[in-house]
C-alpha cells in the first residue's frame, strides 16, 4: 500500500468553510477549474489528508481532511473536463495556523502554496505536514 500523500486545499470560508464540512460531514470538492490543480486532484488517493485552508479571509489552515472518494468528474463542469474529489473532516485544528505564521517558519519556505499562490489545491511535504500539525496544537 502507497504511503498517503498531504494536500492543502483552498476554499473561502464566506462560500463553504471548515465549519460547514463538521456540518455536512462530506463533500464534493469541485469547481476546479486551474489544469495544474487538476493534475494534483487526479493524483489524489483514497486515505490522503489534506489541510483546509481558509483563503480570501482567515487566511489559515482550519483543519485537516481525508480523501474519501478519488476523482470522478466534477458535475457542476458542463464540458466534463474536470474532475473532483470527496473529502470527509479529519478534525479541527485547536489553533488554526494562520498564513503570517507559516511565512514566518523557516522549514515552509519552500511550500508550493507560496509559489503557486492563486492554486486553490497544492501538494504538502511531510515535512511541512508535521511543521503545521505542530504549529495547530493538540
Amino acid at each position: 500500500m502507497a504511503t498517503p500523500a498531504y494536500w492543502l486545499m483552498k476554499s473561502e470560508p464566506a462560500k463553504y468553510g471548515f465549519d460547514d464540512l463538521l456540518r455536512d460531514g462530506k463533500t464534493i470538492w469541485d469547481g476546479v477549474r486551474n489544469a495544474q490543480a487538476a493534475i494534483y486532484l487526479k493524483n489524489m488517493k483514497i486515505g490522503d489528508q489534506a489541510f483546509f485552508y481558509h483563503s480570501v479571509t482567515g487566511l489559515c489552515v482550519a483543519g485537516v481532511v481525508e480523501i474519501v472518494r478519488e476523482a470522478f468528474i466534477d458535475p457542476t463542469d458542463p464540458a466534463a473536463r474536470f474532475v473532483a474529489v470527496e473529502i470527509a473532516p479529519v478534525r479541527a485544528l485547536s489553533n488554526p495556523v494562520t498564513l503570517a505564521q507559516m511565512r514566518a517558519e523557516p522549514g515552509l519556505a519552500g511550500m508550493t502554496l507560496f509559489r503557486q499562490f492563486r492554486l486553490s489545491v497544492t501538494p504538502i511535504t511531510p515535512e511541512e505536514w508535521a511543521i503545521i500539525i505542530g504549529l495547530g496544537g493538540p
